[in-house]
């Protein structure tokens, strides 16, 4: 019950603050409806804890985390914080998401769109070759930085393999902590929507309705499609992950998979200019790697091509050009520093 109370009143605090952030009236006015509606939610908590014998703590105050999402949402708008802001337990976030149906946002007209886990590969498949991508102009910039110092073909070979492995490992770590921590707010999150909902289902359809409003339903119809939602429990946590908190759980995958992905797709873009260094001759294999890491920079900008909707042609071009302009800096730096100037 205390710890209840203490989070509704931090919400309207962290409302009030963004109501007066938010320069757009229509979502200045979600939040500071979804204050009013914070507040209730602590009266609630407040009324159990007095029928408990107990008093209403006072004064409530923001933490530290709550201060710094405010500092920066005030700098660089709220939209560009909104992932620390749902870690706040901040309501409404999806007003600032894609609006792919009708203007409305995943709203739509129908309680059927709402909550309906749509799957889709894309964005996997883009992952993969933007790390495959990565590893490719990573590892031939650093062979490249080692050639320019002179060094042997064993040497390049060798370092090859500690930039793969190095770079696949730092890849792994980071997109593990990255979805792991996304879990964690998305459990952390729900659990306490799961909680609210079976405290005071009919509040938490006011606030789903308010956030409805605020995406361009009417009063009437925002009203009516969230108490449909909040009568199918399963539905509703869904649908408030999604709408209250901005929260997509389709999009939340396996820390060990994403980890797992990134590694191989690293690996392999970093594989290549390795190739010719184990399946050619010591004198051929360091032009050959050059050669064959020039082909896949195209291949790989022509893949994303695929993406972007531009000319594969154009798109494979300019990736060989950057690649090709790290890996003149680098050869260059190596050339430097093996010829003898000083670290």
């Amino acid at each position: 019950m205390l710890d209840g109370y203490v989070e509704e009143e931090r919400s309207a605090m962290l409302y009030d603050a963004l109501a007066e952030i938010e320069g757009d009236p229509k979502l200045s006015a979600m939040f500071a409806k979804l204050a009013s509606a914070a507040r209730h939610q602590a009266d609630i908590w407040g009324g159990k804890i007095e029928a408990a014998g107990g008093a209403r703590p006072s004064p409530i105050e923001l933490g530290l985390s709550a201060r710094t999402a405010l500092v920066l949402a005030r700098k660089l708008g709220i939209r560009a914080v909104r992932q620390m802001l749902a870690a706040q337990k901040v309501r409404g976030l999806s007003a600032y998401s894609p609006s792919p149906v009708g203007g409305h946002g995943p709203v739509g007209r129908s309680p059927e769109f709402i909550g309906r886990r749509h799957h889709t590969g894309s964005g996997n498949l883009r992952a993969a070759v933007f790390g495959i991508n990565d590893g490719l102009v990573s590892n031939t910039s650093l062979i490249l930085g080692m050639a320019g110092a002179a060094s042997d073909s064993r040497t390049l070979l060798l370092t090859g393999i500690a930039g793969l492995l190095a770079g696949a490992f730092s890849m792994a770590a980071g997109e593990y902590v990255s979805v792991r921590s996304q879990r964690e707010v998305f459990e952390y999150q729900i659990g306490l929507e799961a909680a609210e909902l079976r405290e005071y289902p009919e509040e938490e359809a006011q606030e789903l309705a308010v956030i409805f409003e605020a995406k361009g339903l009417e009063h009437e119809e925002a009203t009516r499609l969230a108490n449909t939602l909040i009568a199918d429990p399963e539905r509703a946590l869904d649908t408030l992950a999604r709408e209250e908190l901005g929260l997509n759980p389709d999009e939340l995958g396996s820390p060990w998979g994403a980890a797992s992905a990134s590694f191989a797709a690293f690996a392999i873009g970093a594989l290549v200019p390795l190739l010719p260094f184990v399946l050619t001759k010591a004198d051929i294999a360091f032009p050959t790697a050059a050669v064959l890491a020039g082909f896949a920079l195209f291949g790989v900008g022509a893949a994303l091509s695929m993406f972007t909707g531009r000319s594969a042609i154009l798109s494979g071009l300019r990736m060989l050009g950057i690649g090709a302009g790290a890996g003149a800096a680098t050869y260059a730096i190596g050339a430097l520093i093996g010829g003898g100037i000083p670290l």
